[in-house]
């Protein structure tokens, strides 16, 4: 029904609690926090000092002949012993026509030589920088996701159901080495992108959520370190790609759990540590975000005692700041809950710094970007897709990002509870049903192209099953779909449904949509010319063979 596959501690002072140590590039006390950052002395990326990491490394000159001497024009003198001012020129000069040089042919063969010295030196200079990135960037972003949805003028054969009109990102935080339960994604939000209504959304899964699994059952927070264990157990341990297989597993496994909970595809996942969460605010020169209550909570973070005060306002945050506000959660008015609100909105923050700052169309910015978080960020996207997001989310402004948690009221899905001593969170409609979430989310996230052609439908019940036509409304409502009330078709016996397209291919997604869910074509006409279709884009006479798929 929900048109999605899925794919098969006690808490200690320092455990990984949150986002993914740099240091600042600037001295600062931020409010009554005891933290100041420090100088970076040696910033990646800078240009003309050729004996940094970036360039060339200078050469000495040796040392000149003593015999050496240098040659000048003499001045020439008057009569009376006075200078002429007026030097004549000692260079040869005769026409090109006989094969010599005048002193301008001269002067610019050596500005020639000077410029093509100087080209040579900023390809070659490009060539190394370029080189880094690139090497770095392939660290970064892997590829091996995919969203038909950043393509432009779509083929709506490409699409597979709902969902496909969106972008949908799984942001997982983990603490990284160096950390307690290092693989633990403590913190697991969505970034769901309608490139076509130029809107997006940020959803918090909770950490503790209960969840089934291949393995049993566990928080899913630690599905992605439970399978990349048993990988690891379970592989051969010649295995060059041991690692990478593992990994891999870990984020098959998490990015399932997501999907199948939420009732959405997951096109991409991006695994950030704590080092890397860090360096991502540093270096774009912290951010600032409206502090919706106060939080202060003495806590242990990377190896010391430190006191988060933020008060309500406006904030400024480097990133060990921000790192220490996306963990706390002690003090928090709905603990785990308020401290998915706030990692929300230091995203939000994030992308908005990030924009302003004009990061992605600076060179250098990226070199140093990539440079820092070559070892502590992984994305399934390549870099041209990384770009067209770029394109995309910058002509997104941030009051048209909406911030959603599942426990967050009006809409509160999800309860703690105890199972068997162990402090869980598990949906209202009982553990592991997650309907309730997927209509919600779905509804939330509406797909693009059904929310840009917003074709109406009318759903016919063809049959003797009473409320079969109500069901099918729900079930199309949750998508997005615009329903026009329900009815009875005006004779029955329909063994299959059928779809009629009044506006002969017009709404050319929505058809493609329906055609894929209930598995059939489209019909240009009506077949009882009694059924009256009002306003109808599109008249959905079910059929007998819904009853099956609707109860399952």
């Amino acid at each position: 029904m929900d048109n999605i596959r899925r794919k098969k501690a006690n808490h200690k002072p320092g455990a990984v609690d949150g986002f993914v140590n740099n240091n600042s590039n600037r001295n600062r006390t931020l409010g009554s926090d005891s933290f100041k950052g420090k100088t970076n002395k040696e910033p990646i990326g800078r240009i003309g000092n050729f004996g940094s990491s970036d360039g060339f490394k200078p050469v000495k000159n040796t040392e000149m002949n003593s015999s050496f001497k240098p040659v000048a024009r003499q001045p020439h003198r008057k009569s009376d012993g006075s200078i002429e001012l007026h030097l004549d020129d000692d260079s040869p000069k005769k026409s090109s026509r006989k094969g010599r040089y005048s002193n301008k042919n001269h002067s610019g063969g050596k500005l020639k030589k000077a410029s093509v010295l100087f080209m040579v030196a900023v390809i070659l200079f490009g060539g190394f920088t370029f080189g880094r990135v690139f090497a770095k960037a392939m660290q970064v972003f892997q590829g091996g996701g995919g969203a038909i949805a950043l393509g432009e003028n779509v083929d709506p054969s490409k699409l597979n159901g709902e969902g496909d009109g969106r972008v949908n990102i799984l942001l997982l935080g983990r603490g990284g080495e160096g950390h307690t339960a290092p693989d633990l994604t403590d913190t697991l939000l969505v970034a769901s992108i309608d490139p076509i209504k130029k809107t997006a959304a940020i959803v918090s899964i909770p950490r503790d959520l209960y969840v089934k699994t291949d393995g049993g059952s566990s928080k899913i927070n630690a599905v992605y370190a439970n399978a990349k264990s048993y990988e690891l157990n379970n592989s051969n341990y010649n295995d060059q790609n041991r690692d990478e297989k593992a990994n891999k597993a870990g984020l098959d496994a998490i990015q399932g759990e997501v999907s199948d909970v939420l009732g959405i595809p997951i096109h991409y996942r991006a695994m950030v540590d704590f080092e890397g969460f860090k360096k991502a605010i540093d270096t774009v020169g912290g951010v600032s975000l409206n502090a919706p209550e106060e939080v202060y909570e003495n806590m242990w973070l990377d190896g010391r005692n430190y006191t988060l005060n933020v008060q309500p306002g406006y904030q400024d945050f480097d990133g060990f700041r921000a790192l220490a506000y996306s963990r706390s959660r002690y003090t928090s008015t709905r603990g785990d809950f308020s401290r998915s609100e706030r990692q929300r909105l230091l995203l939000v923050a994030l992308k908005d710094k990030v924009l302003s700052a004009g990061t992605l169309s600076n060179p250098l910015k990226i070199n140093q970007l990539i440079g820092d978080f070559g070892d502590h960020v992984t994305i399934n996207m390549t870099v041209d897709e990384m770009m067209r997001l770029y394109e995309i989310g910058k002509d997104i402004p941030s009051d048209k990002i909406e911030s959603i948690g599942l426990a967050d009221p009006p809409n509160a899905f999800v309860q703690t509870a105890n199972l068997g001593g162990l402090s869980v969170v598990v949906p209202k409609a009982g553990t592991y049903d997650y309907s309730e979430i997927r209509k919600f989310i779905r509804n939330k996230l509406v797909d693009g192209y059904l929310a840009d052609e917003n074709a109406e439908i009318l759903i016919l019940n063809g049959t003797s099953v009473p409320g079969l036509a109500g069901r099918t409304v729900e079930e199309l409502e949750s998508y997005g779909y615009n329903l026009l009330p329900a009815t009875d078709a005006p004779t029955k016996g329909y063994n299959e449904t059928v779809i009629v397209d009044l506006r002969n291919g017009e709404n050319k997604y929505t058809k493609r949509y329906l055609e894929q869910r209930f598995k059939t074509t489209t019909v240009p006409n009506l077949p009882d010319s009694t059924i009256q279709s009002q306003t109808a884009d599109f008249v959905i006479i079910i059929g007998q063979n819904e009853v099956s798929r609707l109860e399952n």
